[in-house]
């Protein structure tokens, strides 16, 4: 663009001057040319010239800055420097940039300096490039069947980012709906931007469970209008708009009296809606049933009627039970039809609702079967009293029971035992009269709390025969018919520098008074000794004085009750040396010494070869034809020896082995003793000693019984005892506890050893090991 007005030059004029005036150098005032403009929609190619900038001087070359150069949007505008003409290489977005400010610039071809500078702005004319925009594009929306005409089912928007009116406002349109409606029609109601989706007719599952609907939304541009579609789906959900039918009804229809919670009924139906949804389910409702023994519930898998007697019916009140049962669905019904279309508004339709409904209904008929029930007692439960050791015969209560069932007149009740542990008394199957046939003891374990407890039973003849139980509860008080016990007869004490003692504790199983404290008296042979205290109590001490040894002792105990009662307890004692004084182990001590070690087989062999000896001179003496009589006691030494001046071998014979064991009374004084169970274990252990003793012996007189080899020679063999002094072992010492000598080891040596009932003391107790000659 040339500029030629005198008054454009005048002024340039007087601004040079002005500047020149001053020391400091000002820049040249900013002109601005407001005369280019450029269509957004420039539909022809790039570049094109836009015009032509240039002034009226000496000036050589131009350039140009700002937006559209060097700025966004950048590389658009150009310059030719010699010429001035500005070129357009690219589209400008009117919606991003409505005007470009840029700055011409003009410089000096002397100097090369700006000389002119000059401000251009270049305006954007809008077109219309931009189409309305569904916000989002895509909207999916569930409505009921039920759903009335009219109502909004969903709100669509849209945005055109265009300036100009025409090119920004737009309109919806419905372009399709799949599938095709029937007795229905979709339709728009826009506001600004916005719409809503509605429709006229009435919604049927049906025939469509979703409907497609495409909508367009179209500008107003006047050279070329812009448009976009966005997709509504509209979900149509079952309605309850098909009434259940009752088609039939199973099961026995028959209940007993008494009974609840039985099925009796199923009541089949059918329903054309959607299967598992509240149109579809099923709700029943029980009519003429006054007293509410039945109730209904809904199977949810085949949407039966499930019919339960829910309280017991009563046969004498009535034998059958009528019913009326109607059923409907969980979600309200409706029904629509259309009656007229019109062009403007909605149309004629005709609804139906649960108001005007007629339900399905059907009769049930349940019958009562009669039952025989139990008879029923005055009193289930009955206490009486009675004392321990009373005879047997003793008359405790009666039960008596009747018949409830309305012919019971003809019903015989007889009266049985039921649960009787102790088996301590009896029914009489008339009368229900219950007495004693055996002496009660309050001890027994049958009885707990003092309480013995006896059940019994009433039966009737119906069919099935049916029974009544009623309980008696004896409570039996206390005699004093139980002597004083000890919890324990075997006792370990340990050594010690001073006196050492042991607890002693006694008990009654009969209550108070006949029980404790009770009074405790040693009877010993040995004063001195031993000594208890204190003297009554419930638990009293053994107290060892220091004078007694290690070793085991049998003391005997005397136990009174607080009622004068007595009993008398052999004390089995046991002193030993202890790891720890506090905690006494004796006898576990001698069991681990009772078990086979090195000492012991020593022992073993020892008492072999001392039993060999024995057992060769009896096989001796066996093998002798002739026989004498026992000699009297009166009788010298000599009848003690054998004469014997054969000097020849003697005759060959067999020799048994074992011989069978001969008791030994020995007479003791009387003493209550703990039972069997309370026995302490080293009973057991001497019992094992002796069969282990008895079993080698056994397997080495076998061996010496070798065919042929009865009468072999032996090599003559020194013993230690026998004065071998070039071996003299040293032995170690061994604990040998007290054994007490077993009658049952009875060699049976005939006429040389007298029988020990005659040469032993009837009054002294056997000690010990072996005792005879």
């Amino acid at each position: 663009m040339e500029i030629t007005r005198p008054r454009l030059f005048l002024i340039l004029c007087l601004l040079v001057h002005s500047s020149s005036l001053k020391i400091l150098k000002r820049q040249k005032r900013n002109w601005i040319i407001d005369s280019f403009t450029i269509r957004e929609d420039h539909e022809g190619g790039f570049p094109y010239e836009l015009g032509l900038l240039q002034v009226e001087n000496k000036f050589s070359f131009s350039k140009i800055h700002g937006q559209g150069v060097e700025e966004e949007p950048k590389n658009i505008l150009k310059i030719n420097e010699n010429t001035g003409m500005l070129t357009v290489h690219g589209p400008v977005d009117y919606e991003k940039f409505r005007v470009l400010k840029l700055t011409f610039q003009a410089y000096d071809q002397e100097k090369k300096e700006i000389d002119t500078q000059l401000g251009v702005e270049i305006l954007i004319i809008d077109a219309n490039d931009n189409p309305p925009i569904f916000e989002p594009d895509r909207y999916e929306v569930s409505i009921e069947e039920s759903t009335p005409q009219g109502t909004e089912l969903t709100t669509i928007k849209a945005n055109d980012d265009d300036s100009t009116e025409n090119n920004r406002l737009f309109d919806f349109k419905i372009i399709s709906v799949i599938p095709d409606p029937f007795d229905l029609e979709f339709y728009l109601t826009q506001f600004k931007s916005t719409a809503t989706v509605s429709f006229k007719g009435c919604l049927d599952h049906e025939k469509a469970d979703a409907y497609i609907i495409k909508v367009e939304a179209k500008d107003r541009g006047e050279e070329v209008q812009l448009s976009s579609f966005a997709t509504i789906i509209i979900n149509i959900e079952d309605g309850n708009n098909h009434l259940p039918v009752i088609t039939g009804q199973s099961g026995s229809g028959r209940v007993k009296e008494g009974e609840e919670n039985v099925l009796v009924k199923r009541l089949q139906v059918t329903d054309r809606d959607t299967k598992g949804t509240s149109a579809w389910r099923a709700k029943y409702q029980i009519k003429e049933d006054e007293n509410r023994n039945f109730k209904i519930t809904t199977d949810p898998e085949t949407n039966e009627g499930l019919l339960y007697v829910e309280k017991p019916l009563d046969y004498e009140e009535s034998h059958e039970k009528h019913l009326n049962i109607s059923v409907q669905n969980e979600a309200p019904y409706y029904s629509c039809k259309v009656e007229r279309r019109s062009t403007t508004g909605l149309w004629k339709v005709n609804t139906i609702g649960n108001n005007t409904l007629t339900l399905s209904t059907t009769k049930v008929t349940v019958i009562v079967e009669d039952v025989n029930y139990p008879p029923i007692f005055d009193m289930t439960n009955k206490h009486v009293t009675v004392a321990e050791n009373t005879k047997a015969g003793l008359y405790l209560a009666t039960f008596a029971a009747t018949d409830p069932d309305p012919d019971s007149s003809a019903s015989t009740i007889v009266y049985t035992k039921g649960d009787d542990p102790a088996d301590w008394v009896t029914v009489d199957p008339k009368t229900g009269n219950i007495t004693t046939t055996k002496i009660i003891d309050r001890e027994s374990h049958f009885v707990k709390d003092n309480t013995y407890k006896v059940t019994t039973y009433a039966a009737d003849n119906g069919l099935p025969p049916m029974t009544g139980t009623a309980t008696l509860n004896i409570h039996i008080t206390d005699e004093n018919d139980n002597v004083p016990r000890l919890t324990e007869t075997t006792l370990d004490i340990c050594q010690s520098d001073g006196l050492s003692q042991a607890n002693i504790t006694a008990f009654d199983l009969d209550q108070d008074p006949f029980g404790g404290p009770f009074s405790f008296k040693l009877q010993e042979k040995e004063k001195g000794k031993w000594k208890i205290d204190p003297t009554q109590g419930y638990t009293t001490k053994l107290v060892k004085e220091r004078t007694v040894h290690s070793g085991e002792y049998d003391l005997v105990l005397k136990v009174s009750g607080f009622q004068g009662e007595e009993a008398v307890y052999d004390l089995s004692v046991i002193v030993c040396n202890c790891v720890d004084i506090t905690k006494p182990n004796c006898r576990i001590l001698k069991a681990k010494g009772s078990g086979v070690g090195g000492g012991a087989l020593g022992i073993i062999f020892l008492s072999m070869l001392l039993l060999s000896a024995v057992l060769l001179l009896a096989f001796l003496l066996k093998c002798k034809t002739e026989h004498k009589p026992m000699p009297d006691n009166n009788d010298s030494g000599s009848g003690q020896l054998i004469t014997n001046n054969i000097e020849k071998p003697g005759t060959d014979c067999n020799v048994e082995l074992f011989y069978g064991h001969k008791d030994i009374k020995l007479p003791r004084r009387p003493s209550k003793r703990k039972p069997a169970w309370a026995r302490h274990a080293d009973q057991e252990i001497n019992v094992m000693q002796h069969t282990m003793i008895l079993k080698l012996l056994q397997d080495k007189l076998y061996a010496l019984s070798a065919p042929e080899e009865e009468l072999g020679d032996y090599d003559p063999h020194n013993y230690t005892e026998e004065g071998d002094e070039k071996h003299n072992f040293d032995l170690d010492a061994i604990f040998i506890p007290d054994i007490p000598f077993d009658p049952e080891l009875d060699l049976d040596l005939d006429f040389r050893e007298r029988d020990l009932s005659e040469s032993e003391n009837t009054s002294t107790r056997t000690r010990g090991g072996f005792n005879g000659a």
